[in-house]
């Protein structure tokens, strides 16, 4: 006799044997037992949960000789020959090779016709989901009112695809999937009544390879029991499933714990030997994790049968809480991120390098690191001197405490040419932490000068003073804080007075005294604006003493920049032609970029500037408000933006490139009329060329 596959051997035959999907068949057996049929019925679900099944159960409880009940006898010539699939009054169609419309309108043609041998005549159709449109709407009419002896029982995998007016036609049910501990509690009684001999742990391996499936738990055991020859072993099933061994994660998890990289890198070169799946094996390390997180935070959790329950509970107690979420998180994303790597092996490693990084700090070797040099302080104990920076002077390090003498401070490290350094000016209380802020002198901006090219020539200004004096004077206004010498008493001390000795390099000159000199603005008000602007920039521009602004230091400076000397000119000076040029290099995006292109330039009386717009726009305010924003940036003044509607010219920014694109347009259509190429066509092949099939580039 031919051997029968166990998926059909131990197919369901009753409700009662039906495994897993309890919330079904209670809906089914009241609905029998009281004579409440519906005309469709709609099962959904993955594969394998029992959809036919169910339908062939559904199709004896209607048909069996011994009447409408949710116990069919199994034994009349209607239940027999529907568990054989001959039966002439149930038929399954399958949706996925008869989706059209000709094979439906051919199905209800016969629906109409009383059943040959039963009392209904029931209509499966499978995978319903695949049919196509028109089909559906072909069998709404006989689905929302069949004849009395018509049943129809739908099956499909992806509801969603089905339309809502057949799903409000039917009475849903969804299946669930098997659950792991139903899936090998029913393989093992099956296994039982075959006399396999069968491991437990190799039963659980496959309700999890199964993934909610029986179907694919049975195919699966009928795999196994050809592959170990007659029986069901663990080692077998992990070689035919290619599943890692669960002593593979504990080894890994304690080579962690131990920081062994190599241990790691020998347990990948294993699982790389035995053929097993990398990807498989962070998955049953992400499971582990989750056990170990369980038994941490509610001992005793876990059944007693739990597959290696005793180094679960010693890793709970090796591992902290917080280090095994973190290997949870590494484990789940590293697994999906096996696709980037170059292969599976190297992107294990790098999970396995992951996880090393975050094992817990305890079990890491101590790394003996230098400790930072202890400045030697004097025994007594004394204030603290903290130096303000020199402007101008190289960086000098953080100033470290020194022990302070009744008449003088001692320097860190005094040169030897160089006179002892004076008592400070002031003493007082202050944290060393808190220095004085150097006092920025104030500058005086000349002109009107665009923002980057104005603070990049303070900037240089402020640098080359910095250079041209680096040494503090008496009669120099000092720019910087003096020396802070913090007391541990909270009193101010009035020290004695005694004149300041003058340190100076032998080196540098001593500049002279510096004072603020008056500026005369009458000079710069009879000046155009790009004049001030070539002046401002080379260091022509005088004081009302004759005085350059800028030495020579900076002039080098600013030569040295190579600057572009810039045009702005002012508002009330723009025309319409330069409005036109400017518009499009302003930093507008999005429809203010488009309405300050399309605008004309009308006019800037005093702070208020006008634009004309020939078509109004939801959008014209907030393209308004950026393009005002970007105004005052530019001018470097507050202005107001009005925008007038009505007809523009042909100075327009938007007018002036359009003319340009056509005259570009103009000249690419006869330099193709006098390409010598496409005159060789025409003559030769009497080719035409296609109006407006020239594009200018």
């Amino acid at each position: 006799m031919t051997y029968q596959v166990l998926a059909r051997k131990w197919r369901p035959r009753s409700f009662d044997t039906l495994i897993g999907q309890d919330h079904v068949v209670r809906a089914l057996t009241h609905a029998l037992n009281t004579q409440r049929l519906h005309h469709a019925w709609l099962f959904t679900g993955t594969r394998g949960v029992g959809k036919t099944t169910l339908s062939r159960i559904l199709a004896k409880a209607l048909n069996c000789e011994q009447g409408v009940s949710a116990t069919p006898c199994g034994q009349c010539r209607s239940c027999t020959e529907i568990d054989q699939g001959r039966f002439v009054d149930y038929v399954e169609l399958d949706a996925a090779s008869n989706r059209g419309v000709d094979e439906m309108t051919q199905l209800l043609e016969q629906a109409v016709y009383a059943p040959s041998a039963a009392r209904y005549k029931v209509y499966m159709i499978d995978e319903v989901h695949m049919l196509t449109g028109h089909a559906f709407n072909a069998m709404l009419k006989t689905l929302e009112e069949p004849p009395a002896h018509v049943k129809f029982i739908l099956a499909t995998t992806d509801p969603q695809k089905i339309p809502v007016t057949v799903l409000s036609r039917c009475l849903q049910f969804n299946l669930k999937q098997m659950t792991v501990p139903a899936i090998e509690q029913h393989l093992q009684d099956i296994l039982q009544q075959e006399n396999i001999p069968a491991e437990i742990p190799a039963l659980r391996l496959l309700a999890q390879a199964a993934s909610g499936s029986m179907r694919d738990a049975l195919s699966l055991t009928d795999q196994a029991i050809a592959y170990s020859a007659g029986s069901v072993s663990t080692d077998d099933v992990q070689g035919m499933l290619g599943t890692i061994d669960q002593t593979h994660l504990l080894h890994i998890l304690h080579a962690l714990i131990d920081a062994n990289g190599a241990q790691l890198i020998a347990i990948a070169d294993d699982m790389a030997l035995r053929g097993l799946s990398f990807r498989g094996a962070l998955a049953d390390l992400a499971v582990l994790l989750s056990r170990i997180a369980i038994q941490q935070r509610v001992p005793g959790a876990l059944p007693p049968d739990e597959p290696n329950i005793q180094g679960i509970e010693e890793l709970a107690q090796l591992l902290s809480a917080d280090h095994v979420q973190l290997f949870y998180s590494v484990v789940v994303h590293s697994r999906d991120e096996l696709a980037l790597a170059p292969d599976e092996y190297a992107g294990f490693i790098m999970a396995c390098m992951r996880l090393l990084a975050l094992i817990p700090a305890g079990s890491l070797p101590a790394v003996a690191t230098p400790a930072p040099a202890t400045p030697v302080v004097a025994s007594a104990p004394a204030a603290t001197v903290t130096e303000a920076p020199v402007i101008g002077a190289a960086p000098t390090p953080p100033a470290v405490p020194v022990a302070a003498q009744p008449t003088s401070t001692t320097a860190a490290a005094p040169e030897p040419d160089l006179p002892p350094a004076s008592p400070p000016k002031v003493i007082q209380d202050t944290p060393p932490w808190e220095t004085a802020a150097p006092s920025s002198t104030a500058t005086t901006r000349v002109g009107i000068q665009p923002p980057m090219v104005e603070r990049g020539v303070q900037t240089i200004a402020a640098g080359a003073a910095q250079q041209a004096t680096p040494w503090d004077t008496p009669s120099q206004p000092s720019s910087v804080a003096e020396p802070v010498v913090a007391e541990a008493s909270a009193s101010v001390i009035q020290p004695p007075s005694v004149d300041k000795p003058v340190v100076s390099s032998p080196s540098v000159d001593e500049p002279p005294p510096y004072e603020e000199p008056p500026i005369d603005d009458s000079a710069y008000d009879s000046m155009s604006q790009s004049d001030h602007d070539a002046d401002f920039l080379t260091g022509d521009i005088e004081n009302g003493d004759n005085t350059p602004l800028m030495d020579d230091a900076v002039q080098q400076a600013v030569a040295a920049l190579d600057l572009p000397t810039p045009t702005i000119p002012k508002p009330e000076r723009l025309s319409p032609t330069q409005w036109a040029e400017l518009a499009p290099t302003l930093p507008l995006s999005g429809w203010a970029s488009e309405l300050a292109q399309q605008a004309e330039w009308v006019e800037c009386a005093g702070n208020d500037i006008t634009l004309r717009v020939a078509i109004r726009s939801a959008d014209d305010s907030l393209a308004k408000s950026r393009i005002n924003t970007v105004l005052n940036e530019y001018f470097g003044q507050v202005l107001r933006l009005h925008i007038e509607y009505g007809s523009t010219g042909d100075d327009t920014a938007y007018a002036i490139a359009q003319a340009e694109r056509a005259q570009r347009q103009a000249q690419a259509e006869s330099d193709a009329q006098q390409n010598p190429f496409i005159l060789a066509l025409i003559q030769q092949f009497d080719a035409q060329v296609v109006p407006d099939s020239i594009q200018a580039k």
